[in-house]
C-alpha cells in the first residue's frame, strides 16, 4: 500500500472542526478496509475570537493571515494538504491558497461535486450572513451548472442569529430547529430548491436528513470525506 497522505485541518470554530475530525477517524475504515484505520491527521487553530474580530469588521486579509499561519504550521509537521471545515472563512480562500506551502481542498467545490453526483438542480444555501451574501458557493456551483438561492434578508438575519447566539455555544433549541426547517421548506416551495447546503460548521448540529423538508448537503462531512479520498488515493 502506498503511503497515506497526512491530512491537515485548519480549524476555526470547535463544533465543525470536531465533527470533521470525528468523520475522518470513524469513516476511514470504509476507505482502507481495516477496522479503526484512518490516515494521519493534525489540527491547528487560533482562538475563535481572533477570527470573529476580523470577520465582523470585514478584514478578510486578516482572516487569510490566520488561515495561512495554520497551514504553515501544519506543513511544518508533515501535513501533505489541508482542509478548513469552516465555510465563512472560505471568503478569504483566494488570498490563502496562492501563498500556501501545501495544497487545499475547497469546501464549496466538494459540495458542488457531490450535488452534481446526486443530481440536484437547485440548492438552498444556509449559513452565516457573511457566507450567504458571498460568492463562496455561487462561484463553484456555476462551474457545475447548478442553480442556487439564499433566504430573504429577514430570514438571513434569523439564521445568523441562531448560529451565533445558540449553535456556536452548543445550544440546540427545538423552536430554532422548527424555524430553520420552515425557512428551508419555504425555499423549496418558493424557489424550487431540491436540496439545502448546510453551509455553516454548526448547522449539522440542528438540521439533518431526518428533520429537513428536503435533502441536506452536510458541508463538513463532505469535506472530511473528500479529504479521506485524497489521502487514500
Amino acid at each position: 500500500m502506498s503511503r497515506l497522505k497526512h491530512i491537515g485541518i485548519v480549524a476555526v470554530s470547535s463544533p465543525g472542526a470536531a465533527l470533521c475530525y470525528q468523520t475522518i477517524c470513524t469513516e476511514g475504515e470504509k476507505f482502507l478496509g481495516e477496522q479503526y484505520a484512518h490516515p494521519e491527521v493534525s489540527m491547528h487553530t487560533f482562538s475563535f475570537s481572533n477570527y470573529m474580530t476580523r470577520i465582523e469588521r470585514g478584514d478578510w486579509d486578516g482572516v487569510a493571515e490566520l488561515l495561512l499561519a495554520s497551514a504553515k504550521k501544519l506543513a511544518h509537521i508533515g501535513a501533505d494538504f489541508v482542509i478548513c471545515p469552516d465555510n465563512t472563512a472560505h471568503i478569504a480562500f483566494g488570498k490563502v491558497v496562492e501563498k500556501s506551502p501545501i495544497p487545499w481542498l475547497h469546501i464549496a467545490e466538494e459540495v458542488a461535486k457531490e450535488a452534481k453526483r446526486l443530481g440536484f438542480r437547485k440548492l438552498a444555501i444556509l449559513g452565516t450572513r457573511f457566507l450567504m451574501e458571498s460568492e463562496v458557493y455561487p462561484s463553484k456551483l456555476r462551474l457545475y451548472r447548478i442553480w442556487w438561492a439564499v433566504p430573504e434578508a429577514k430570514e438571513r438575519k434569523l439564521v445568523n442569529e441562531i448560529i451565533f447566539s445558540e449553535l456556536v455555544y452548543g445550544i440546540i433549541k427545538p423552536e430554532s430547529r422548527e424555524k430553520l426547517a420552515g425557512i428551508v421548506k419555504d425555499m423549496a416551495q418558493r424557489e424550487g430548491c431540491d436540496a439545502v447546503i448546510l453551509g455553516c460548521t454548526e448547522l449539522p448540529l440542528i438540521l439533518d436528513g431526518e428533520n429537513s423538508p428536503i435533502p441536506v448537503l452536510d458541508s463538513i462531512r463532505i469535506i472530511a470525506r473528500a479529504a479521506l479520498k485524497k489521502a487514500t488515493e
